[in-house]
């Protein structure tokens, strides 16, 4: 683990792991520890993994403002560890919410993405997002034996509640989460179980709060990015659909989008050795 402090004196915590080049890793949750990540996959084979703990989780300190936990405001601390690497352009992964926080840093900061790899990434940042219907498409898919059809109904509950304007409770989530592996299996369970004691909730809670998104302003700065792009989808995942991954490639002027067939959200859990590789081939070769 190393420390750096960023532009407000917050000291946040990196975790490096590997060999090569290194690649920037930006973890969801929102506002989990990058533990969650792990190697991704294997990765780490071939490159130098640096796990960002955003502020407020994992080693990170708790910043003395809190409304700093805002993804906007997140930004400065990506660019701080940029700097603080001595990176003229970086590589970058991100995963899930970690996805608008690397869309709002490439629009801030287009000469400094090398290359970009957005793992099944919500689309927040640029206001974008899947119907309930097209959602249930996808979810739908695996009915036919449990723990998928309980997971499932717990799904429909779920968006019948957001309809209705309430607010889901984590036990409401925590019945649908078969649905975000691709196998429901001894290390799914234990990736979920680790899940509460990784996340900073209030973190969580403000991050994609009122004010932190400017679509229009977003899309503008994504076409001025130069590097290449790789959106990775999961076959199984309902957010994004395949679809929804597509139409954020769309962009990017280099971007491309692939689906990592029997993968849903946590992809590289799902097939460590074909999304390891299909990362590796991407952030060797490009688009």
């Amino acid at each position: 683990m190393s420390i750096f402090n960023t532009h407000d004196g917050t000291a946040l915590a990196y975790h490096a792991q590997g060999e090569g080049e290194p690649l920037v890793c930006l973890p969801g949750g929102a506002m989990r520890a990058s533990a969650y990540l792990g190697d991704l996959g294997g990765l780490s084979a071939g490159r130098r993994l640096v796990r960002l703990d955003l502020r407020g989780t994992g080693d990170s300190a708790i910043p003395a403002d809190e409304s700093t936990y805002r993804v906007d405001h997140q930004v400065a601390d990506v660019e701080a560890l940029r700097v603080h690497l001595g990176l003229e352009r970086m590589d970058v992964l991100a995963h899930s919410a970690g996805g608008n926080l690397a869309q709002l840093y490439a629009a801030a900061h287009p000469d400094r993405v090398r290359r970009l790899v957005l793992v099944t990434p919500t689309c927040w940042a640029v206001g974008l997002d899947s119907t309930p219907a097209q959602r249930l498409e996808v979810v739908r898919k695996r009915a036919g034996g449990e723990p998928y059809d309980t997971a499932i109904a717990a799904y429909e509950r779920i968006l019948g509640i957001l309809a209705a304007g309430a607010t889901p409770t984590p036990a409401d989530w925590r019945r649908t989460m078969p649905l975000a592996y691709g196998r429901w299996d001894a290390e799914a369970r234990a990736h979920v179980e680790a899940s509460d004691r990784e996340k900073n909730a209030a973190a969580g809670a403000a991050y994609a709060g009122p004010g932190a998104f400017d679509p229009p302003a977003t899309r503008a700065g994504l076409r001025r990015v130069a590097g290449e792009v790789l959106v990775l989808a999961g076959e199984l995942d309902s957010n994004p659909t395949a679809a929804l991954a597509a139409e954020l490639a769309g962009l990017f002027p280099h971007g491309a989008v692939d689906v990592q067939a029997g993968g849903a959200h946590f992809p590289w859990l799902d097939d460590p050795q074909w999304f390891a590789a299909r990362v590796e081939r991407f952030l060797d070769e490009g688009v």
